[in-house]
């Protein structure tokens, strides 16, 4: 499991797998300070969203749920995303079921910050280890870095 636990920056890593109760014990013992659940309260998971708040209040982090689905994905949603990066304690852990959405909104959040491009973001998550294998997550990431880069 601590593989599968990406650090993209000192402030933000990207915990690509479905966590389990252990997996907070996990989080704070690496020394992360808050988490972010992106997966929806439908979606199949090991442990509910109310039940993730628990277990992360039990060891002493933050926790928001922003739930992301295909039907969902809007501007509004990256930006509530990127505003509680601003705003919880550091280091932050970010997950969903395998990593795709927690790596694709991370990924624009730090494009938007350096000012970079869709394409570079996009280059810079694979490089990474990011698979953006869903066309119109891909195509949403590009159009939202390039309309938010601070250039």
């Amino acid at each position: 499991m601590e593989n599968k636990i990406k650090k993209v920056n000192d402030e933000i890593s990207v915990a690509a797998f479905d966590p389990n109760e252990s997996s907070f014990k996990t989080f704070a013992d690496k020394g992360f300070k808050s988490v972010i659940n992106l997966q929806t309260a439908e979606e199949e998971q090991n442990v509910s969203p109310e039940k993730e708040k628990e277990l992360a209040k039990d060891y002493n982090l933050k926790y928001r749920h922003i739930a992301v689905s295909e039907d969902n994905l809007s501007e509004a949603i990256v930006d509530e995303f990127r505003q509680e990066l601003e705003d919880l304690p550091t280091p932050i852990v970010v997950h969903c079921k395998s990593g795709k959405r927690s790596g694709a909104f991370v990924m624009m959040h730090i494009g938007c910050q350096k000012n970079m491009t869709g394409e570079e973001v996009i280059e810079q998550a694979e490089e990474m280890g990011f698979e953006c294998d869903v066309p119109e997550l891909e195509q949403f990431l590009k159009e939202y870095v390039n309309e938010h880069s601070d250039s």
